[in-house]
């Protein structure tokens, strides 16, 4: 028995969301496709494995065999170590993978000849990240939820509310990065009263802000003099600077952690690219999300979207839909043909390294993918 799509439980620490909602998996069914859950894939997001048999969906309780009846593995988060004797030949897993700094998931996907589609490298032709964006858009959101919390004196914080009172001065927020977490983490920072500055080097990025904030929310033109200054006075820092398909580019020194306030709190959304700040030197959990350095409190937890994983599972599901339909409809090779965003997105094919960023960083050799499926990428 072999089955379009199979979603297995995530296995990586802290990890809560699921690939696939139950109405997702209807839909897919609907449309003449097959999809197998492993059984608790979805309790932590608050499924059960009723809800997806109501759905069209097959039951599996093995995850060897529910990986060794599924054409495409649709997942959350890379593989864990555990996983990797499940690789095959042609096996396509789409997942956020993060190969930049997975060298040894690189190695393993390359050797089994698998094809490997991360979704955080799916591309647009003006090179927009779609299936990016809804957990930037919730990592966003939540940093600011976690900031104030952290702020907090019992997190260990400066003991400040965000927004202040009146009569005291709300407490200030530095955003690292304009893009989709930094707007939507000025947002919520703004609409919970705090003092805001975005940070960027992309002139039109700090515009469109300007525009959108009615200039409520400051805007500085990134460089290190720049992001010194502001940090000075930052009560809750937010970092979010990512390059696709390679490791994100440390633009926070120690130097400049060191002169920031006691108490004050750093949260860095791009930990799981590697981060943008030179003093996080480890990964946190959602259990343990702090610790401290110089005085400050940084928090480097790469599955931030998880502390509500229905509402992120649900989005994360609503995004990859067109994408997955399409490869279980056309198939591997004439969906890559056909779909160029999908095509974009490819990171290994058949043991050959396609994203050229990728290589490039790992040094390894780069094979453009239209030599590898007979056309050329647009």
């Amino acid at each position: 028995m072999k089955v379009n799509f199979g979603v297995p439980k995530e296995l990586k620490e802290g990890e809560a969301r699921v690939a696939l909602t139950p109405d997702a998996v209807g839909m897919l069914v609907q449309d003449g496709l097959s999809v197998a859950i492993e059984s608790g894939a979805g309790v932590l997001s608050g499924f059960e494995d009723i809800d997806y048999e109501k759905a069209g969906a097959k039951i599996i309780d093995s995850a060897e065999e529910l990986w060794k009846i599924s054409n495409i593995i649709v997942k959350v988060k890379e593989p864990q170590k555990c996983e990797y004797k499940y690789f095959r030949e042609d096996l396509v897993i789409f997942s956020y993978l993060h190969l930049a700094v997975e060298k040894e998931l690189t190695d393993e996907l390359l050797r089994k000849k698998v094809c490997a589609i991360p979704t955080e490298a799916v591309q647009t032709k003006t090179g927009e990240l779609p299936l990016l964006r809804p957990m930037s858009e919730i990592a966003g959101r939540m940093s600011v939820q976690l900031g104030a919390r952290f702020l907090e004196k019992q997190s260990g914080g400066r003991g400040l509310l965000l927004g202040g009172v009146p009569g005291v001065e709300a407490a200030k927020v530095v955003i690292l990065g304009g893009g989709v977490v930094g707007s939507n983490a000025a947002q919520i920072a703004l609409g919970m009263g705090a003092d805001v500055c975005v940070l960027d080097i992309n002139s039109k990025t700090l515009s469109h802000l300007d525009m959108t904030f009615k200039g409520q929310v400051k805007t500085c033109y990134s460089n290190p003099v720049t992001i010194a200054k502001q940090l000075k006075d930052a009560d809750l820092l937010i970092t979010s600077v990512l390059i696709p398909s390679t490791k994100a580019p440390k633009l926070v020194t120690a130097d400049v952690v060191k002169t920031m306030k006691k108490g004050a709190v750093i949260i860095d959304i791009a930990i799981d690219q590697g981060g943008n700040v030179e003093t996080i030197d480890r990964v946190t959990t959602l259990d343990n999300p702090l610790f401290e350095k110089y005085g400050v409190m940084h928090c480097a937890v790469p599955n931030i979207p998880s502390y509500v994983p229905q509402t992120a599972s649900y989005a994360y599901s609503y995004a990859i839909l067109p994408y997955i339909k399409c490869l279980g409809e056309r198939g591997t090779f004439v969906a890559l043909k056909e779909n160029d965003e999908l095509s974009r997105g490819v990171s290994t094919f058949r043991g050959n390294v396609t994203n050229e960023a990728l290589a490039e960083f790992l040094g390894y050799e780069h094979t453009e993918i239209s030599l590898l499926v007979g056309f050329k990428v647009k």
